[in-house]
């Protein structure tokens, strides 16, 4: 602030009345917020992201829509491509391991379209602010509206790849029985730790723009270090290992029982771990980045 020495610190609050017509507009301006009150804002800023899904939904759809503007089939051109990838690669792998078809290609559709949502969730969450730097820097929105905003355009993508897991099923004629329904508590961890991640990638992206293509880097070396080509019986001994990679615990609660099998409860401890280690690192990260993320834009 202005001195008459020159330059000296503001007080830690200060309201600013603007005169004229103006006149019942107030300025609040806070520095040195307490943690309680960091909470306090984050908590209100998610409550009002909620309140605003259709919002989000709305934009999600949109960006569906403006990507595969001016094509006949949309999305589904994803939808035909990994089809083709699974069609191809599942008769080729299953004839170099000597895997009979019937049972490594439902694995390999699985595998392939739950991976396409998780690696695509991982790097439409590094843009979801900076995508929306017009918007956060003009409208007053909360932040977790993007967030979701990056889900529901994702969820939509899947949805229509899970056409390519139905249409494997039916010409092989298998069917998971019951044993489907155990998948169902995974979708809201699923559902939670992409929300988690698109706040804590977003943040970090908006700040440091460089992380991204590392991000993305990290993911292809975990794509060929997790069981999705390969069966995890293909390690024998060093199974062992596979629960301590949080990409194949995430895959396994929702893929074992839509192949039939139970996940182990090591599986599940492992995934609600990671689960909780990423919420963590996500809100602590938000309650410091919250206020900023407007100015790193």
């Amino acid at each position: 602030m202005p001195t008459a020495e020159g330059w000296g610190t503001g007080l830690p609050h200060m309201t600013i009345q603007i005169p004229g017509v103006q006149r019942d507009t107030v300025l609040e301006f806070f520095s040195g917020q307490s943690t309680a009150a960091r909470h306090w804002f984050a908590v209100s800023d998610v409550l009002a992201g909620l309140r605003l899904w259709r919002l989000a939904w709305s934009l999600g759809w949109l960006d569906i829509r403006l990507r595969y503007r001016g094509s006949m089939l949309g999305p589904f051109w994803l939808t035909i491509s990994t089809g083709v990838m699974v069609g191809s690669l599942g008769f080729l792998y299953a004839a170099l391991w000597h895997i009979s078809v019937r049972e490594y290609l439902p694995f390999l559709a699985l595998s392939q379209v739950l991976w396409g949502f998780l690696s695509t969730l991982v790097s439409d969450s590094c843009t979801a602010f900076t995508e929306a730097e017009g918007v956060i820097r003009s409208v007053r929105m909360p932040y977790f509206v993007f967030a979701m905003r990056v889900l529901v355009r994702n969820v939509l993508v899947l949805g229509h790849n899970i056409c390519v897991i139905v249409a494997v099923f039916l010409i092989l004629m298998i069917w998971p029985g019951a044993d489907a329904l155990l998948a169902i508590p995974a979708l809201p961890l699923w559902i939670v730790d992409a929300l988690a991640l698109s706040l804590l990638l977003g943040g970090i992206c908006a700040r440091f723009r460089d992380i991204m293509p590392i991000v993305n880097s990290v993911m292809m070396i975990a794509f060929f270090l997790s069981p999705v080509i390969w069966k995890p019986e293909q390690l024998k001994e060093g199974a062992v290992w596979l629960p301590f990679n949080p990409f194949y615990d995430m895959l396994e609660i929702v893929r074992a029982p839509l192949l039939g099998e139970a996940p182990s409860i090591l599986v599940w401890v492992g995934a609600l771990g990671y689960s909780a280690v990423l919420w963590v690192l996500a809100w602590t990260f938000f309650l410091r980045a919250r206020g900023r993320i407007a100015f790193w834009m």
